[in-house]
């Protein structure tokens, strides 16, 4: 039960998960990546109070907590810091500008499933404070703080791409975003007569966020042995294939397998905008499947779990595409699966999974929405 109730909220925000079709984990590296917002969101019903305290319930958890906006301290419970990163970073910008408010959120977008529940919290929070408080913060500025309070207070070092796609995503089209320059394009998402499903594993490993900001620091340590001859290339993504051969007696086998990935990947990425705009749609999901296979040997992000559904996906009749995404070590897998065999399809690779590892699979069959907004009341 609620410590609180809103009855007539001051307005109610909708912030949406995102899937990225492909380009993963190079979104650190400077290259491009293919994302959308989808119809899974999480729901923000605020109202302004006279105090100079915040209290929030999350619905989902039923749990609440209150912040006192003259003190600012990261908390030992990780949802909290959410709310906190995304304040502290707002009052950067606009000093004294968030006075009291209450907050109750609920969800119908799992967590821990690679669909960017952390993006859509942060957008979300941030936009509704924007719109609670008419700060005027412009778009960039929400994606920016967004991300600087999941560096600075949750701890993950993400790159943009998230909060990217939830502010700015729109029905129906994904996302060509250059992670380098943050121009971007919208191409249209017209994957009939294919379905997108996502199929959660249901697992979560405990390697996800540390391995991430290891192959981050990876990442990083190639591009500065690079930069020592070829001082030219700012981000990994764009260095060529060529180039790491060259070098590669200078990398430790496993960097040069973390290195060629993000560059390949890269182009797998440029060369997928290409065919969606054809409609190429069986090209499209042989690179889906390119993907994963990169992910799992290359950069080593996979799980047995994760692999175990895309080897299925890929001897099953009427699905062209499938691959991990997400951070890795568990979360969903992402397939394009003929409209036709979507529910079929549900029930066989569900039983084989069941099978195979003694867990249930959560199917969601999503579509490509708008991005993070205010609801009319």
């Amino acid at each position: 039960m609620s410590p609180f109730q809103i009855s007539h909220p001051d307005l109610i925000i909708e912030s949406p998960g995102r899937i990225n079709l492909i380009g993963e984990h190079i979104d650190y590296n400077g290259g491009q990546v293919l994302p959308a917002a989808i119809n899974l969101k999480i729901r923000f019903f605020f109202e302004r109070t006279d105090s100079d305290v915040a209290k929030i319930y999350s619905k989902d958890l039923d749990q609440s907590f209150e912040i006192a906006l003259n003190n600012l301290q990261n908390s030992k419970t990780e949802w909290h810091n959410f709310f906190l990163g995304v304040i502290h970073f707002i009052l950067k910008i606009a000093p004294n500008s968030i006075k009291g408010f209450n907050c109750i959120v609920e969800s119908n977008l799992p967590f821990g499933a690679g669909v960017s529940s952390s993006a859509a919290l942060e957008c979300g929070i941030a936009k509704g404070l924007d719109l609670l408080f008419d700060i005027g913060l412009k778009d960039s500025e929400i994606i920016t703080l967004s991300r600087d309070a999941e560096h600075d207070f949750v701890g993950t070092k993400c790159g943009i791409m998230d909060q990217f796609a939830v502010v700015r995503g729109k029905k129906n089209f994904l996302i060509q975003l250059n992670c380098a320059d943050l121009s971007y394009k919208y191409v249209p998402a017209d994957f009939s007569p294919y379905t997108i499903l996502l199929l959660n594993t249901n697992v979560a490993h405990n390697l996800a966020s540390s391995e991430y900001n290891l192959r981050r620091q990876a990442c990083e340590k190639g591009l500065r042995i690079i930069n020592e001859k070829y001082p030219e290339y700012r981000f990994l993504a764009h260095v060529p294939l060529k180039v790491l051969e060259k070098l590669k007696s200078q990398f430790p086998e496993n960097l040069y397998k973390r290195l060629t990935y993000v560059v390949e990947e890269n182009l797998r990425t440029i060369a997928a905008g290409e065919v969606l705009e054809k409609n190429d749609l069986n090209s499209f999901g042989k690179l889906l499947f390119e993907s994963h296979k990169g992910l799992s040997k290359k950069y080593e992000v996979s799980c047995a779990e994760l692999d175990f559904l895309v080897q299925y996906a890929a001897s099953y009749e009427g699905v062209i595409g499938a691959r991990m995404m997400g951070g890795g070590f568990g979360g969903c897998t992402i397939n394009l699966v003929h409209g036709n065999k979507v529910d079929k399809y549900i029930k066989d690779i569900s039983e084989a999974y069941k099978t195979a590892f003694g867990l249930s699979l959560t199917p969601h069959k999503v579509s490509i929405d708008q991005g993070v907004h205010r609801m009319i009341l």
